[in-house]
């Protein structure tokens, strides 16, 4: 019965209370947070720490609890499952708006913190991750029926088309065919990998239906240059994850001004601050810009992404990646 002296509860506020007062480390182990009569009660996944590891992740649990208000009591229950990996689909609805630069960048400042990530070249009729990541010219292995994902040198697993049908040869299959193929990208053996980043094709057809039906993604983010064409087309991939009823992380503005190498004027051949006003709209978190840069390109080109380093190209790639962080470990990308 809900009272003035029992007021009903609120179980997300309540979670992201505790959540708050936890590191993104710890927050990324949750499986639940609760209030319960003025007791904290926390589930986190320890399955892959030593007993040691699990002593100090509960030590530290209950430490961190102890100080939010209200809290007389914490427990702590650690499982053994091994964490889910998390699949975030990049969508744009457009092609040639950077996606593929920005899931490569994205995945190894990730990879940079920490994290176990992977890659999955979702546009099968024209892969970009083989060169993105310096894998090219390699083979997956097989293991069971199942593609083993290649190592990049930049701590990010990754599997694409493009290693596995000859270079430079033209794929002339329906729709269908393409949906197997995801599949199988998705159902390789990705063993500890926590974060699957999918690099999807343009548009809104066969490889999204397909990804939807079988492999809901935990989150989308979507990628648009500002000018009024490609957000047209931004707002039609964020309809068909709304409607798949996956949760749209954020918006990115890339392309976002030119800096000229030679003469320092930064010019906007794309437009400005688009992205971001099209984000306010809609009431979607806007996740940061990326600018055209010589760099990048070159980068790209050489399969030496620019999140890599530490160079001021980098810079936006991590700031981006640190909002996709914390929204996986706290469902929210607000500090």
């Amino acid at each position: 019965m809900t009272t003035k002296q029992n007021p009903p509860r609120e179980p997300a506020a309540e979670e992201a209370r505790l959540r708050a007062a936890l590191t993104p480390q710890i927050n990324h182990r949750l499986r639940s947070a609760r209030i319960v009569a003025g007791r904290a009660v926390v589930v986190a996944e320890a399955g892959d720490l030593s007993a040691e590891a699990r002593d100090a992740l509960e030590a530290e649990i209950r430490t961190a609890l102890q100080t939010v208000a209200g809290i007389g009591e914490v427990r702590v229950a650690l499982t053994g499952e091994r964490r889910r990996t998390r699949l975030i689909a990049v969508g744009s609805g457009k092609g040639g708006v950077g996606k593929s630069t920005l899931t490569t960048n994205l995945a190894v400042a990730l990879a940079k913190m920490g994290r176990k990530v992977g890659v999955i070249d979702g546009d099968i009729y024209g892969p970009s991750q083989p060169k993105l990541l310096g894998t090219e010219g390699q083979k997956p292995k097989v293991e069971d029926d199942k593609l083993v994902p290649l190592q990049s040198a930049f701590g990010v697993k990754v599997l694409s088309m493009g290693h596995i049908v000859a270079p430079g040869k033209a794929l002339a299959w329906r729709g269908p065919m393409t949906g197997k193929a995801l599949s199988q990208l998705i159902d390789a053996v990705w063993d500890d990998t926590d974060i699957l980043l999918i690099d999807l094709p343009p548009g809104t057809g066969d490889v999204q239906l397909s990804m939807l039906s079988a492999h809901r993604p935990d989150g989308a983010v979507l990628v648009s240059t500002p000018q009024d064409l490609a957000l047209i087309d931004a707002a039609r991939a964020g309809q068909l994850f709304d409607q798949g009823n996956v949760p749209i992380i954020g918006l990115v503005e890339n392309m976002a001004g030119y800096c000229c190498p030679e003469c320092g004027h930064i010019s906007d051949p794309f437009g400005s601050g688009g992205v971001e006003k099209f984000a306010a709209a809609l009431e979607i978190p806007f996740l940061g810009r990326v600018p055209l840069t010589l760099e990048t390109r070159l980068s790209g080109d050489a399969g030496t992404p620019p999140a890599a380093g530490e160079s001021e190209a980098a810079a936006p790639f991590v700031a981006i990646a640190e909002r996709l962080a914390r929204w996986l470990d706290t469902g929210s990308v607000q500090g």
